[in-house]
């Protein structure tokens, strides 16, 4: 797109400088509610793209992978323009809740409509002031309440540029993921604005492998996407597993779980995953995996009703490989000196 002109919310955003603003919102019990956003853009042309968190107002790791992102250095050479939205639904945030008050998902409600719903209205602002605007996408997102999801990259593998950028990424496991109707990411592609969409830990919570994977993620895309200046380096690049099926496995039976596999474990076709006793210790059902592959979810909460999802295996069939690439993510540190030296505890303004 490299923008001449860029206006978000009436407000002209200069070449090399650093401007904040705010998205106007529906009132929240009469009380004005914002958006806040943060544009960084560079002297020379480039592309626009966005980084967005807590579309889900309870995903709280997308909020800190910005802020840290925020505070490098780095973005000072940045070529074209990066779109920081760090709480995209504030009211969910301020409840401390995934959803809107009306308890509609602002992911179901896109493109939205200026007179429809609360949802719709958000989703209309956010989609046409930033989203329209850009290039790529990068939405920061955890698993759902009571759940957490091990750091994995979902997007279209199919599409070569968003596949590069998703293995540029280097989280653990890239998902080959379907759209959904009324999301972010199926709205956007129809207007050619790829997405890639970051899940990693639990609602609620801070998970720090979880956050310097998004950080470090986030830089190796802008880098891949020519925005950063390329680092040598001779670190051996972290290869992701890919995998283009997954399955949700449910409880057969309510009851008390006793869990066997760990997020990140390797399993085989039916390997026990874990037991639902019942409270009384009387009875034990089996959960066990209906192929060979990888924990990349799972439940939380000991207690389950019938139907219940309770892990998210990810297919794959050379589970020594996979073995071998998750290993190296767990044992090299994340904080190398490559990413670190970068760091600067002073917020570019």
């Amino acid at each position: 797109m490299a923008q001449d002109d860029l206006v978000i919310n009436g407000v002209e955003i200069k070449r090399n400088s650093v401007t904040k603003l705010f998205l106007e919102m529906p009132k929240f019990y009469n009380t004005p509610t914002q958006i806040p956003v943060i544009v960084h853009r560079g002297k020379q042309k480039g592309p626009t793209v966005f980084v967005s968190a807590a579309i889900h107002g309870d995903e709280l790791n997308g909020i800190e992978i910005i802020r840290r992102v925020r505070k490098l250095k780095i973005l000072k050479t940045i070529k074209g323009t990066l779109i920081f939205v760090p709480i995209v639904n504030i009211y969910g945030m301020m409840t401390l809740s995934r959803y809107l008050p009306d308890r509609r998902d602002l992911n179901r409600s896109f493109p939205g409509s200026n007179k429809g719903s609360i949802a719709s209205r958000i989703a209309k602002t956010f989609f046409d002031e930033i989203v329209s605007k850009c290039d790529l996408g990068i939405d920061l997102h955890t698993a759902s309440i009571h759940k957490s999801n091990f750091p994995q990259i979902r997007t279209d593998i199919d599409n070569e540029f968003t596949y590069n950028l998703a293995k540029a990424f280097e989280a653990p496991v890239i998902l080959h993921f379907a759209i959904r109707d009324g999301s972010l990411r199926a709205v956007a592609q129809e207007q050619g604005v790829p997405i890639l969409l970051y899940e990693a830990g639990e609602a609620l919570r801070f998970d720090e492998k979880c956050i310097h994977i998004g950080v470090k993620g986030v830089i190796n895309v802008l880098r891949c996407n020519g925005m950063l200046k390329e680092k040598i380096s001779k670190k051996t690049k972290r290869n992701s597993i890919v995998t283009r099926n997954s399955k949700w496995i449910r409880a057969s039976q309510g009851g008390i779980i006793r869990t066997i596999k760990a997020l990140g474990d390797t399993v085989k076709t039916d390997e026990v995953l874990a037991y639902i006793d019942d409270p009384f210790g009387t009875q034990s059902f089996e959960i066990t995996s209906p192929f060979d592959g990888v924990v990349i979810g799972k439940s939380e909460i000991p207690l389950t009703q019938e139907g219940d999802a309770i892990f998210h295996i990810a297919k794959f069939r050379n589970l020594e490989d996979a073995e071998n690439k998750i290993e190296y993510f767990n044992e090299e540190p994340i904080e190398d000196s490559e990413f670190y030296e970068l760091n600067n505890e002073e917020v570019i303004e």
